[in-house]
């Protein structure tokens, strides 16, 4: 992480922005550090998928930049890239259905193409969490991970979701109802880490996609 990266940590997302678009493009590492380990959770709790993960998020993160200068400041910046995220997350996981259906009328083509989803997870989650989440109907497991791993309002979840407030709560509730008692208390510290590493790559790849020179590269 670079040191202009520490100094920004705390600037609002509203400056950050209307620096980018004076010109600062270097300052959009700050807002993907910013929200990797959100999205990455948001993604995880719909693909469940680390690669497509970062296929949506990297996708996410240009249409954001491309689309920055449209961003109206009607809802907060964080539930305007949440939003186009999980929109990300919904295309590809309708591709993929589609895709299976093709295979299963056209098995012969099939081939080695799929791989269980298990085998690339992230072997540092904690297979009773991941189970327990995994297992919630994915209607659920949004707003779980939504409202009680990203802390996010009732308000802000419905926002994202097109939903009524009254069924974020419903739904958070029979979320919680599935999961077993001692899940609450462990899902802040262990659930879908992102850790540095990650971190660096999802940058590096979307400067590169966004032709943006990454500072540590021209050392």
């Amino acid at each position: 992480m670079n040191h202009s990266v520490l100094q920004s940590a705390s600037i609002p997302d509203e400056v950050l922005i209307h620096n980018i678009l004076a010109g600062e493009q270097r300052l959009f590492e700050n807002i993907i550090r910013r929200y990797n380990k959100r999205l990455y959770r948001i993604g995880m709790s719909i693909l469940n998928h680390e690669m497509e993960v970062e296929d949506a998020m990297q996708a996410a993160y240009i249409k954001a930049y491309e689309h920055l200068a449209d961003f109206e400041h009607r809802s907060s910046f964080g539930t305007w890239l949440t939003r186009i995220m999980l929109n990300e997350c919904i295309a590809l996981k309708n591709k993929k259905q589609r895709l299976k259906i093709m295979e299963e009328k056209h098995p012969q083509n099939s081939g080695s193409m799929t791989t269980p989803a298990h085998l690339l997870l992230n072997k540092e989650l904690s297979a009773v969490l991941e189970t327990a989440i995994a297992g919630l109907p994915e209607k659920y497991r949004t707003v779980f991970v939504l409202r009680e791993v990203e802390d996010l309002s009732v308000r802000e979840t419905a926002e994202i979701l097109s939903l009524q407030e009254t069924n974020i709560k419903v739904r958070l509730n029979r979320a919680k109802s599935m999961l077993r008692e001692n899940l609450h208390g462990y899902v802040k510290e262990t659930v879908y880490s992102f850790h540095l590493t990650r971190c660096d790559r999802i940058v590096r790849q979307v400067f590169k996609s966004l032709h943006i020179d990454y500072p540590s590269d021209q050392a």
